[in-house]
């Protein structure tokens, strides 16, 4: 008999709206996954079954009212420590915020909840969620489930490893720079970078965003399947005043050219063959699923705007944040920010005034581009997941990563949604994976074209640590 825990979301809110099974009948295997899964891997790093019990019941109760209790109906998910959630510690993987407790939901939050979802648990970041990696003082090491040797990814560690491991259906991330993407590609599974403005953001425990995170940084789902991203998207994407950024867009545009253009190196990338060859076979599927693929040479600027992001980040009070990483004396942390020092003490009012002119330029540029090809096909990275840690070895590996990482550094400059698919795993276990990159408030055609090669492969597994 198949295990509650491992159904998508999809299936489990249909057969809790069906009332075939409970709400907290699926709340207790999930639990029962966790316990059984998560002392691998420590993915979540606080959970608290009773509340979990409590708000399934709180589902079969409304159904057997007669009331509609959301889209999300009984489905287990995770919640990343870096958001407000009422009543919990936003750590966002620092001590300094152990004791940061909410009052009142982030947006995010809210909408995954008021649309039926169950919490079962906080995931891990790395501290400040800087990092492509997943640790910190305060709630430890994170493992990835496929291979304990390969990092989970970051900073969404926590929700790509316990997604893949079978902790919850679907996994909220944030993304800025791949917080989203990355982990999904590590961890063997899917995530979804939604446009800039799509879902609504807003922690009450903090100060607002600065320049760099209020026009890059997004929420987003990770899941095991294509359709539930987007069910998860679009209990997510609920309208709130709290974001004054937020977009009355709808989930689905107008028909689009099934036209794709496939891009094996951008700005001459020096991408692993394995990664190439995911990409050429992907290619291929979207093909035969009667899509148009045009293997091209070169993309509008990438490596370009690696710079941009950079600069809106680093410029905006580098020292002040040097200052937080040291008072936390977290290693990734400041190796995350030493890596970047020259660069950073090199920007001043001119440059990053210029950042934020040549951003509008590029966004621009992407933008006409998709107009002719509505999907854009490349790698995730230029590596295959990397060991755990890796920046940490050497100043030479810090910033072999930071180059490997140009698609995931890059694209948030863009304002435009992206995506990780998981095309496999390789024999000793390393995830393989592409990523999809669609037109602005257009996931639905990125979902679309990431489905169509979904359906034509082996679908993503369970892991277990």
């Amino acid at each position: 008999m198949t295990e509650l825990w491992s159904l998508p979301a999809t299936a489990i809110a249909a057969m809790v709206r069906a009332r075939q099974v409970s709400a907290v009948e699926v709340a207790q295997a999930s639990l029962a996954r966790m316990e059984a899964v998560n002392p691998a891997i420590n993915a979540v790093v606080e959970a608290r079954p009773e509340e979990t019990l409590a708000a399934a019941a709180a589902v079969d109760a409304a159904l057997a009212a007669g009331r509609d209790p959301g889209p999300l109906a009984g489905v287990p998910v995770t919640i990343k420590v870096n958001v407000d959630q009422a009543g919990y510690a936003t750590t966002n993987g620092i001590t300094a915020q152990k004791d940061l407790i909410a009052q009142a939901h982030n947006p995010v939050v809210e909408s995954l909840l008021s649309a039926g979802a169950v919490c079962v648990g906080r995931t891990n970041t790395p501290a400040f969620s800087y990092r492509w990696f997943c640790n910190n003082l305060l709630h430890g090491h994170t493992y990835n489930p496929r291979r304990r040797d390969l990092t989970p990814g970051g900073s969404s560690g926590g929700a790509g490893s316990a997604t893949a491991a079978g902790i919850g259906a679907i996994g909220h991330g944030t993304d800025i720079a791949g917080s989203i993407r990355y982990p999904a590609y590590a961890c063997g599974i899917h995530g979804l970078r939604p446009s800039l403005g799509r879902v609504a953001a807003y922690n009450a425990t903090g100060k607002d965003r600065t320049i760099g995170g209020q026009i890059m940084a997004v929420s987003g789902p990770l899941a095991r399947t294509v359709d539930d991203l987007r069910l998860g998207l679009a209990a997510m994407a609920r309208p709130d005043p709290r974001d004054p950024w937020w977009m009355p867009v709808p989930l689905t545009g107008a028909p689009v050219a099934r036209r794709a253009a496939l891009c094996l190196r951008p700005d001459g990338m020096q991408t692993a063959p394995e990664l190439e060859q995911a990409l050429i076979a992907a290619a291929e599927r979207l093909r035969d699923a009667g899509w148009q693929v045009d293997e091209i040479d070169a993309l509008p600027p990438i490596e370009e705007a690696v710079g941009i992001q950079l600069t809106l980040w680093f410029g905006d009070d580098y020292p002040g944040l040097v200052a937080a990483a040291e008072r936390e004396g977290d290693p990734g942390a400041l190796a995350a920010l030493a890596g970047q020092r020259a660069f950073a003490r090199s920007l001043g009012m001119a440059e990053f005034s210029a950042a934020l002119s040549r951003r509008l330029g590029i966004a621009r540029e992407w933008s006409l581009f998709m107009e002719r090809y509505p999907v854009v096909l490349l790698p995730p990275c230029a590596e295959l997941p990397f060991a755990d840690d890796l920046d940490l070895r050497s100043p030479e590996d810090y910033t072999r990563v930071w180059r490997a990482q140009m698609t995931m550094i890059g694209l948030p400059v863009t304002g435009l949604p992206s995506l990780t698919l998981n095309t496999g795993l390789m024999a000793d276990g390393t995830p393989l994976g592409i990523q999809i990159v669609a037109g602005k408030y257009r996931e639905d055609v990125a979902l679309a074209a990431a489905e169509a090669i979904e359906a034509r492969q082996p679908p993503v597994t369970i892991a277990t640590p």
